[in-house]
């Protein structure tokens, strides 16, 4: 008999850390090989972790809701075979990469670094790693109430510090009072008395329903973005007529063809591509006091999950992908977001964002910025409507496809000139849409 660690396997170039969400195996129970064990969610992507080998689980080292670094075993698995080798406890890649850059920016700093060694309790590097660049003290550190094992401190755990830092900090709870209301206590962290606030009332049939993971994920970033970024709109109506006939008349023939189904998505997410490469001061993100321009550029496609909540998987090197390339990537990534089978690394590494609103039926948005990213483009509902047609011989009143685009960005670092500019861009591109083009 052998016993094999099962270990959290690496997820991403950017993913150091999962939460576990639910055991699909419990002690005793015979696990086949690539059979899922537990399932588990990153800050953006739930998914399972299988099982290298076959035997019996006879060791969970974590329970539900517990944070886990990639790397650390999770569970012991005995299998008969005597052959199997156990795994060396390396030190996961992202872990080593963020403590060199701990290194370098305690070689950079003037001022004698701010030991987090000197701590009883346990950081990651990660957190350690924040600490240090948000110039947090030990003392703040220590101070921070975290959510993850034994109290240890997670990166939603700082995070959620900085950006609520300056800020008096509360506890709420809810207790309750009477049969029909419920009271809210704020207990202060600056004096210890418990005052009342207020009673929220749950007469009749009203429930209280706490909110799922996904939805806390989603407020908390939403907040953060209206917090980070000073949003600006422009709207501009754009006549689609030519691109609906086109697709009208080709798309039975493309399906057949590629396999795949022609949507409007691919054709508007191409128009945008190459509007980003004629505009690349759209096509960047804010660190500090520096902005950063992207090389590439990595489309995000908000994609509705099964459950109603949004997720925004990324369609990397976008403007170099042909229509084909671009129908293909949008329906993969649509399909699996619908599927839950969205990998870490596909919603990670966006530099702009795009969601259809129009699926809604909604005419026009005000979408929010998808940090760090500077711009979010919204597409309206595409309706017929009575327009004015320019033609040599005069102009008439006519039947037109039109739609939409709504344009948020952030004014901090994108001028309304700019703003405006690129949202136009893209509708000249809709607008000049050759009927005659193939594929």
């Amino acid at each position: 008999m052998a016993r094999f660690e099962l270990k959290l396997p690496k997820m991403g170039e950017s993913v150091a850390e999962a939460t576990i969400t639910n055991w699909l195996k419990e002690v005793g129970d015979k696990i086949e090989a690539d059979e899922a064990v537990l399932e588990i969610a990153t800050d953006k992507v739930d998914s399972e972790v299988p099982s290298e080998i076959a035997g019996i689980l006879v060791e969970k080292l974590f329970g539900k809701d517990d944070l886990i670094q990639v790397g650390e075993t999770i569970a012991i698995i005995e299998t008969e075979s005597d052959n199997v080798e156990t795994p060396i406890q390396d030190i996961p890649e992202a872990i080593v990469e963020e403590i060199e850059k701990t290194i370098e920016v305690a070689k950079e700093t003037v001022a004698a670094p701010v030991s987090f060694f000197e701590s009883d309790k346990f950081f990651s590097p990660l957190v350690k790693n924040i600490a240090k660049e948000e110039g947090i003290s030990l003392a703040e550190l220590e101070s921070i109430a975290g959510s993850g094992k034994e109290g240890r401190v997670t990166k939603d755990d700082i995070l959620n510090y900085i950006q609520n830092r300056g800020v008096q900090s509360t506890a709420i709870s809810v207790k309750p009072k009477t049969v029909d209301t419920i009271e809210v206590v704020v207990d202060s962290a600056k004096s210890n008395p418990v005052q009342t606030v207020s009673s929220v009332s749950v007469n009749g049939g009203d429930e209280i329903i706490e909110m799922d993971r996904m939805r806390k994920l989603i407020s908390g970033y939403m907040m953060a973005s209206i917090q980070t970024s000073a949003h600006v709109q422009s709207f501009i109506e754009v006549d689609v007529t030519n691109i609906v006939k086109w697709r009208d008349k080709v798309k039975t023939a493309f399906e057949k063809r590629e396999g795949e189904k022609l949507t409007f998505t691919p054709i508007f997410m191409e128009a945008v591509a190459k509007a980003l490469r004629d505009y690349p001061g759209m096509n960047i993100s804010v660190q500090g006091d520096f902005i950063i321009k992207k090389k590439d550029i990595n489309l995000g496609m908000a994609a509705a999950l099964p459950n109603g909540n949004l997720i925004v998987p990324v369609i990397r090197n976008a403007d170099q992908l042909n229509l084909v390339g671009m129908a293909k990537a949008v329906n993969d990534l649509g399909n699996r977001a619908k599927l839950g089978k969205l990998k870490p690394d596909d919603t990670q590494g966006g530099t702009y964002t795009v969601t259809n609103v129009g699926t809604f039926g909604s005419v026009f948005g005000t979408p929010i910025i998808n940090q760090p990213q500077v711009g979010i483009l919204a597409l309206g509902a595409i309706r017929k409507v009575p327009a004015v047609i320019e033609t040599p011989e005069g102009d008439f009143i006519g039947i037109r496809q039109r739609m939409f685009l709504s344009h948020s960005y952030d004014h901090r670092v994108v001028d309304g000139a700019l703003g405006g500019s690129f949202v136009k861009r893209v509708a000249e591109y809709l607008e000049a849409f050759d009927v005659n083009r193939d594929y």
